[in-house]
C-alpha cells in the first residue's frame, strides 16, 4: 500500500497526468479545428473571396465573442479549485452564474449587428470580399447564443477533468457542422445554394445541437445530487468573483484577438493575393495550434485544482510538464513547414482555380517559414499564461497582451503596410507578428517563475473545523 502511495505521488503533475487530461481535449481542439479547415477548404472550392471574407468575417466577430468567452469559460478555473478544495456542492452554482453572464452576452453581440455595414465600411476590403464579411459577420452575431452557451455548461466538465465527453460532444459537433456545410454551401440534396450564408449557419446549427447535450448532461439526476446543478438561483458573491477574475481573461482575449483582427485588416489591404495566402496559412497553423489549447486547458486545470488542493508545487510540475510536451511536439510541426509545405497547400488546391493557386503558392510558403520560427515560442505563451490563469493572474496576463499586442505588432505593422512597398509590406508585417509571439512567451515564463501565483485563489477557503470539539455527552443504557 505505502509503495503504491509514493507511485502516485510521483506520477503526480507528470507528463503521464497531464496527457490523460490532455489528450481528449487535443482531439476535441482538434475536432473544431478540423471542422473549421474544411469549412475554408469547401468556401475555396466555392470561391476564392468566399474563403477570404469567412476569415475576417469570423475574425469581426469573435472580437466581441472572445470577451464573452473568455469570462464565461473562466467558470472552468472554479470549478476546478472546488473540485481539488472538496466543495463540490459550490460546482453547480458557479457554472450557473456563467450561464447568466453568456445570457446577457448573446444580447449584446446580438446587439453589434445593427452596426455590422459601419464596421466592414471601416474595413475597406474590395466590394466582392466585403459582400461575403458582411454576410457571415451577421448571421454569427445574431446567432451566438449557443456558441456561448455550451463553452460555458462545458465548464461543469472540463473543470472536473472530465475531458472524454467534452471530446465526444465536439467530435459530433464537428461531423455535424461539415456535413451542414457540405449541403448548406453547395445545395445539395435539393436545400437551396447557400454559400458563404450556408457555412455561417451551418457553424449554429452545430452549437445548438452541443449546447442541448451540455444542459442534458449537467442537468442529470446524480449531478443534480452530488454537485447542486439545480440551484439555478443568482448568486451575487460567486458572480462577483467571477467577473473579477474572469473578466480579465476575457479582456485579454479579446484584445488579443483585436489585434489579430487588425492585423487581418491591414494585410488585406495589400492585395487579395497577400491575404489569400495569409488566410491560407492561418487556417494551416490552426491544425497545429488548436491540439497547444488542449494542452492549456488541461494547465489550467491541474494548476486550478492543486491551488485548490493547497498544492502549488504539485501545479508548478504539471505545467513544466506541458511544456515539455507542448515543445516537442511544435519543434517536429515546425520542421514539417519547412520539409514538406506543399503537403498543407495540397487541400486547398485541390478544387481551387489552378491559376489561382499557383499565384498563392510561393507567398504562402514563405509564409509559412514564419510560422515555423514562431510557433515554438507559441508553446510558451499558451502554456504559462494557461498556468497563470489557473491560479487567478488574471490581470498580468491581460496587462501584458495589451501592452505587447499594439507595441510590437499591431503599430508596427499598420506602419509596413502603410508607409513599405512591394513584398516588404507584407514580410514586415509578418515579422511583427512573430515578435509579438516570442516576447508575449518571454515575459509569461518569467512571470511564471517568479511564483507569485501560489499564493493566488479564485474561490473561498474551505470552512474550517473548529481545534476542540465538544465532548458528546454519553447516556448510560439499562441493557449495557
Amino acid at each position: 500500500m505505502k509503495e503504491n502511495t509514493e507511485k502516485s505521488n510521483i506520477n503526480e503533475g507528470g507528463c503521464k497526468q497531464v496527457l490523460k487530461i490532455a489528450f481528449p481535449l487535443i482531439l476535441s481542439t482538434s475536432a473544431m479545428t478540423l471542422q473549421m479547415f474544411v469549412d475554408r477548404v469547401l468556401l475555396m472550392w466555392f470561391d476564392r473571396d468566399a474563403m477570404s471574407g469567412a476569415m475576417l468575417g469570423g475574425i469581426l466577430s469573435f472580437v466581441p465573442f472572445s470577451l464573452f468567452l473568455g469570462t464565461a469559460t473562466y467558470a472552468s478555473t472554479f470549478v476546478s479549485q472546488y473540485d481539488g478544495a472538496k466543495m463540490p456542492k459550490r460546482i453547480g452554482p458557479a457554472v450557473w452564474q456563467s450561464v447568466y453572464f453568456s445570457l446577457a452576452a448573446a444580447l449584446i453581440m446580438a446587439a453589434f449587428a445593427l452596426f455590422d455595414k459601419q464596421i466592414i465600411t471601416m474595413v475597406g476590403h474590395q466590394p466582392q470580399i466585403a459582400r461575403y464579411e458582411l454576410t457571415y459577420l451577421r448571421i454569427l452575431l445574431l446567432g451566438s447564443l449557443p456558441g456561448i452557451l455550451d463553452s460555458a455548461v462545458s465548464c461543469f466538465l472540463t473543470g472536473r477533468g472530465k475531458t472524454w465527453i467534452v471530446m465526444w460532444v465536439n467530435v459530433l459537433k464537428t461531423i455535424i457542422n461539415i456535413a451542414f456545410d457540405y449541403v448548406l454551401i453547395f445545395g445539395h440534396f435539393g436545400f437551396p445554394r447557400w454559400g458563404i450564408a450556408g457555412a455561417a449557419i451551418a457553424t449554429v446549427g452545430a452549437n445548438c445541437i452541443a449546447c442541448i447535450i451540455y444542459f442534458v448532461i449537467f442537468l442529470l439526476p446524480a449531478n443534480r445530487k452530488n454537485f447542486d446543478t439545480s440551484n439555478y438561483l443568482f448568486d451575487k458573491d460567486l458572480f462577483g468573483r467571477l467577473m473579477k477574475f474572469g473578466f480579465p481573461s476575457g479582456v485579454q482575449f479579446m484584445l488579443d484577438v483585436l489585434g489579430f483582427t487588425l492585423f487581418i485588416v491591414f494585410i488585406g489591404r495589400i492585395d487579395a493575393l497577400s491575404f489569400a495566402a495569409s488566410s491560407m496559412v492561418f487556417q494551416i497553423n490552426m491544425l497545429a495550434f488548436m491540439p497547444m489549447i488542449g494542452f492549456g486547458m488541461a494547465t489550467s486545470i491541474l494548476v486550478g485544482r492543486e491551488i485548490g488542493a493547497g498544492k502549488p508545487q504539485l501545479a508548478q510540475k504539471a505545467t513544466f510538464s506541458a511544456a515539455k510536451l507542448t515543445f516537442g511536439y511544435m519543434i517536429a510541426v515546425a520542421t514539417s513547414y519547412w520539409l514538406f509545405p506543399d503537403l498543407y497547400l495540397l487541400p486547398f488546391g485541390a478544387g481551387a482555380d489552378p491559376q489561382q493557386m499557383q499565384a498563392i503558392r510561393p507567398i504562402a510558403i514563405t509564409l509559412l517559414y514564419f510560422v515555423s520560427f514562431y510557433c515554438i515560442f507559441d508553446t510558451g505563451n499558451i502554456i504559462f499564461s494557461a498556468a497563470l490563469k489557473g491560479a487567478g493572474d488574471t490581470r498580468f496576463v491581460m496587462y501584458v497582451s495589451i501592452w505587447l499586442n499594439w507595441l510590437i505588432m499591431v503599430i508596427p505593422s499598420w506602419f509596413a503596410v502603410t508607409y513599405l512597398h512591394g513584398k516588404a509590406r507584407l514580410f514586415v508585417a509578418w515579422a511583427a507578428l512573430s515578435g509579438y509571439v516570442c516576447a508575449l512567451a518571454i515575459l509569461f515564463l518569467l512571470r511564471f517563475l517568479s511564483g507569485k501565483w501560489k499564493s493566488m485563489r479564485v474561490i473561498e477557503k474551505t470552512p474550517a473545523m473548529p481545534s476542540m470539539m465538544p465532548n458528546v455527552p454519553t447516556v448510560e443504557s439499562d441493557m449495557s
